[in-house]
């Protein structure tokens, strides 16, 4: 008896294990990698940077530099979802009213609104600025599993998706990310992060 019921707890957490795996894809997939998709289509149809400029979606004048454009208010009149039909492309879907923003659901965390936000941010480790795709509210372990998928290792400061800011000097994580666990020492259920995209 013990036997089997050690079986079908296991059977239950691996379980849990790939469900939660293939929610974190699906994220990836469906929000940040269709995002960055349609940025580099943006550029390659206008030779443009989508939020570079009021033309663009962005403020002022194009500078090659994301303008901070908030996720929060891609699909309104006028926002960048109608920048993108303007040019013949479709805004990537999501779960919310808003194109630049996606709910997920992390196990720490709860249920989380995480905000895309055409960016220009400034890389503390490089000593550089990079246009990124901004993400705040991101649930720690959702951050964790993207720096796998998309750097291949869990480093929260190097690499193409970072933590931001990315010069984290608390002992308990340099260049590791938090524990996602609010019972573990540097723990923070939520981080910001940013993915540096190589454009123009």
């Amino acid at each position: 008896v013990l036997i089997i019921i050690g079986i079908l707890l296991g059977a239950i957490l691996k379980g849990a294990d790939l469900i939660n795996s293939a929610k974190q894809k699906k994220f990836y997939n469906s929000f940040v990698r269709s995002w960055e998709i349609t940025v580099e289509n943006y550029y390659d149809r206008t030779g443009n940077l989508l939020g570079d400029g009021t033309d663009n979606g962005g403020t002022g004048s194009p500078d090659g530099k994301f303008d901070n454009v908030t996720g929060s208010t891609f699909s309104n009149s006028g926002g960048i979802d109608d920048i993108l039909k303007r040019v013949g492309l479709t805004p990537p879907t999501t779960n919310t009213s808003q194109s630049g923003q996606y709910k997920f659901t992390g196990h720490y965390s709860g249920s989380q609104t995480i905000t895309l936000y055409l960016d220009y941010k400034h890389s503390d480790k490089d000593d550089t600025y990079y246009n990124t795709l901004y993400f705040t509210a991101v649930p720690t372990d959702l951050a964790v599993a993207l720096d796998k998928i998309i750097d291949g290792k869990a480093n929260a400061n190097e690499g193409k998706f970072r933590r931001y800011p990315d010069n984290t000097t608390n002992p308990g994580y340099v260049g590791n990310w938090p524990s996602a666990d609010p019972k573990q020492d540097f723990s923070e259920k939520t981080v910001n992060t940013m993915l540096i995209v190589d454009l123009p």
